[in-house]
């Protein structure tokens, strides 16, 4: 079972990641949100966000439970599970700056599977039912995105489908804000959170968080 005290502190890692990559949220799937929140009743935008968030869900339980069936947690498997993770925190942060942007290639990977999908998700998204709504964000949910794809690195240190699926909702949840607000004061919140410098501190701020990551990783060997 993994450590209870190096579990809440990954949970922590997921919600930072979501709320420091609000800028992204809104280039990637603000413009939903902001249009349901023109054009339907306001409660449409949390419906949105709860499918999209599902479906993050959803994926986190797919990769954790995949690493607890074929890698059980070891010590090898956990040491190499968290190296990675913090080097998609890495990348993240440097995406998030504008200073390398290799998170892109990830995205590009997933364009093949999102361009099948995306048609479900914009015929729901017109229409002005509950149902359609939850399951327009849940499609959404499947978009490639790098910080998505950074936020599951860690979801699979969980080492179990349970752990996974919590890891993914303490992402969305930090994605929330941002999403909900898009949907209600888009034009304000879009210029502040796009605004390279937000974007720039941000970055800096999970690069910082990384590299210290890293450090005490690299501590048990000296």
């Amino acid at each position: 079972m993994m450590n209870p005290i190096n579990q809440s502190a990954d949970l922590i890692t997921a919600l930072l990641m979501g709320l420091a990559g609000a800028g992204h949220c809104l280039v990637m799937c603000g413009g939903i949100a902001s249009a349901m929140g023109v054009n339907t009743r306001a409660y449409h935008v949390w419906l949105y966000n709860l499918g999209r968030v599902s479906s993050y869900m959803v994926i986190g339980a797919l990769v954790g439970g995949a690493i607890g069936l074929f890698a059980p947690e070891g010590g090898y498997t956990t040491m190499v599970l968290r190296w990675l993770a913090v080097s998609f925190l890495l990348l993240l942060g440097l995406y998030f700056t504008g200073w390398f942007s290799g998170l892109v290639y990830l995205e590009k990977a997933g364009r093949p599977i999102w361009r099948k999908v995306q048609p479900l998700a914009i015929k729901l998204r017109n229409k002005p039912n509950a149902l359609a709504t939850f399951l327009a964000g849940a499609f959404w949910g499947w978009l490639p995105c790098g910080m998505v794809y950074s936020a599951l690195s860690w979801a699979a240190l969980s080492g179990s489908a349970s752990g996974g699926a919590l890891t993914m909702a303490a992402f969305g949840l930090g994605t929330l804000p941002a999403m909900i607000a898009a949907g209600h004061f888009s034009q304000f919140l879009h210029r502040f959170l796009q605004a390279q410098g937000v974007r720039t501190a941000m970055g800096v701020l999970l690069i910082v968080y990384a590299l210290w990551s890293l450090l005490t990783l690299i501590k048990p060997f000296f």
